[in-house]
């Protein structure tokens, strides 16, 4: 965490701090294209993403850490510890591990929903005895503590250009979307934890099962109708971006470029599966750096003409747009996105 960035948001206990740049760490080491994307939000609203994503990470890192030897019942215990140290944090502000404190912190400024938390942690636990959903009703359910209250708990930071509700479907829709990706490219990995998050009414439908799934990772052979399965899975996670895709035009216009490039890069990891012939049980898909870095310089470029002209109207510009409580289309932008005045 800079101090520019850290003095931005006001932040000036030395223990508080210190607090947000553990998050900062968390998110810079595990999520990378959230990281960039990240470094387009104005300097003020970044510390409270890092607070978001860094406690996400952290309770992720306890149900899905392949190197850790922790059994399934200390794992239940860690999330059990974690989320006795969550209610210390947000209702009795009595947190005192950091990426609690930095939380916690971020919850009271921008007004944030304790419901979401409580959900997030509902769907972690459930990680540790459900390996497979068998419909995408299913899944849905899960995924709404697991992905959407994401997009949820970011709502208030980002900013909105209208009423919040008109937004909060997309900002969940833009969360699943993201998770829905995840969990395409890394279908081999979470095999090996033993979960499988294709619902098993999608491998029916070609003929296959678990098994056939597991045998494919074991043995690095192919079969035809696993690649169907995962080609169908990509065309669903396409849909479920389309459905986000209005949101990016609601946020406050500093916000969207941020959010548009997570929207593009992630996205794009679809098309890298594509391009790979759907080998995600043997490998993991990634996208070029050089796209990474077309698209990151659009952003960069975007978010540079909104704070001009965010400077030029002056503060009671700014005041139009709903924070906390007080595409151009590129040549290999995987889904289209349109254009926002700003």
């Amino acid at each position: 965490m800079t101090v520019r960035e850290l003095d931005a948001a006001g932040i000036h206990d030395p223990a508080l701090r210190a607090a947000y740049a553990r998050c900062r760490t968390l998110n810079a080491r595990h999520g990378k294209t959230y990281f960039l994307a990240t470094r387009l939000l104005p300097v003020d609203r970044r510390p409270a993403v890092h607070a978001l994503y860094g406690f996400a990470r952290w309770a992720d890192d306890i149900v899905d850490d392949l190197d850790s030897t922790a059994t399934a019942g200390e794992r239940a215990r860690a999330l059990l510890a974690l989320e006795a140290q969550l209610e210390e944090g947000l209702r009795r502000d009595r947190a005192t591990e950091p990426v609690i404190r930095a939380l916690s912190d971020t919850v009271r400024r921008y007004g944030i929903d304790h419901r979401h938390f409580t959900d997030f942690l509902a769907s972690m636990r459930s990680d540790l005895t459900v390996g497979g959903y068998a419909s995408y009703e299913e899944l849905g359910r899960y995924m709404h503590g697991s992905a959407a209250v994401i997009g949820l708990q970011m709502l208030p930071v980002l900013g909105t250009a209208g009423p919040r509700e008109e937004a909060a479907p997309h900002a969940a829709a833009l969360g699943v979307a993201f998770q829905l990706t995840n969990f395409l490219r890394d279908v081999g990995e979470d095999l090996d934890r033993g979960r499988l998050y294709l619902p098993a009414e999608l491998l029916a439908a070609y003929g296959v099962d678990r098994e056939r799934f597991e045998w494919s990772r074991r043995t690095g052979a192919r079969d035809g109708r696993i690649t169907d399965v995962l080609r169908a899975a990509a065309s669903h996670n396409r849909a479920v971006y389309r459905d986000a895709l209005p949101g990016i035009a609601m946020l406050a216009p500093v916000s969207r470029p941020c959010i548009r490039t997570a929207f593009v890069l992630y996205s794009g990891i679809l098309d890298a599966i594509e391009a790979d012939g759907y080998a995600v049980l043997h490998r993991r898909a990634v996208v070029p750096r050089r796209r990474r870095a077309v698209v990151a310089l659009d952003g960069l470029v975007r978010a540079v003409a909104v704070r001009g002209v965010r400077r030029r109207r002056g503060a009671a510009g700014a005041g139009a747009y709903v924070t906390g409580p007080v595409r151009r289309r590129t040549a290999d932008a995987a889904v289209p996105v349109r254009e926002e005045a700003v």
